[in-house]
């Protein structure tokens, strides 16, 4: 069993069981993970280099410019985490929750419905890991080829802060899934994560919006991430990345405590 062969300290923590055993499910599906990374990239050279080749340099907030795949790039790895993140607490932890009935069980054990969630969200931040992990080497490779998409001994930090935005998009994707009642619903939460991929400063600035259209957008969490990790690869760090830091955190969170007190009604009620 993968759990046995686990360190100790790992083995024995029961959350960590949980992402044990999905690793275990997962051995031979790998490529279902492993596909979620391609996306990303594939509009790293469609948008960052292909249109990049036409649009030239691009304006920070900061009035700096930078050529077009280093404005692309940050965003994207945002991006890659958040899809990790969305992928596993949406679709896949719907199914084990209602259909596969796997938290039903799970809870006949010493385990809890708060090590369920916690379980699941590290499961989830580490699929974003494996996604962003991936990204990044892509863009180190890029580097080594004279195309440097970090321009800054900043950019050290684009992993963990992507880390950050995967554990506020891990916390709130399953609190909202714990509201699904049928797979068509999804389509809703499509709805948002669409529109805030396309329009949160991933393909070009919000100064392109009207004032109070930016104000809305600087409010959506996938912007927070984007300026995050852009201000760290670009190093145009402001205060903001303080708010950006906070608000990420706080979003998981609140999607911990969410899901903790919807799995109690759903499956002990």
């Amino acid at each position: 069993m993968l759990a046995l062969r686990l360190s100790p300290p790992l083995a024995l923590t029961r959350p960590t069981r949980l992402v044990a055993r999905n690793l275990l499910v997962y051995r031979r599906g790998w490529m279902v993970v492993v596909s979620g990374f391609f996306e990303p990239l594939f509009y790293l050279f469609s948008m960052g280099f292909g249109v990049g080749s036409l649009i030239g340099a691009v304006a920070l907030e900061n009035g700096s410019t930078v050529p077009y795949a280093v404005f692309v790039a940050p965003a994207l790895l945002a991006s890659s985490a958040m899809n990790g993140a969305i992928y596993e607490t949406s679709n896949n932890f719907f199914y084990k929750l209602k259909y596969a009935k796997l938290y039903d069980a799970v809870i006949a054990t010493p385990m809890s419905l708060s090590d369920v969630a916690r379980g699941e969200i590290l499961w989830a931040l580490m699929r974003g890991a494996l996604y962003v992990i991936g990204f990044l080497a892509v863009v180190g490779v890029l580097g080594l080829g004279g195309l440097g998409l970090i321009s800054s001994p900043l950019g050290i930090l684009a992993f963990p802060a992507a880390m950050v935005v995967g554990f506020g998009f891990a916390g709130a994707g399953m609190a909202a899934t714990t509201f699904v009642r049928k797979w068509q619903d999804f389509d809703i939460m499509q709805l948002a994560i669409m529109p805030m991929f396309l329009f949160s400063g991933t393909f070009y600035p919000i100064s392109a919006y009207p004032p109070a259209l930016q104000i809305f957008v600087q409010c959506t969490p996938l912007y927070r991430g984007v300026h995050l990790i852009r201000a760290l690869t670009t190093g145009t760090p402001d205060v903001w990345i303080a708010v950006d830091v906070l608000y990420l955190i706080t979003m998981g969170l609140i999607g911990l405590w969410i899901v903790g007190k919807r799995l109690n009604k759903l499956l002990l009620s």
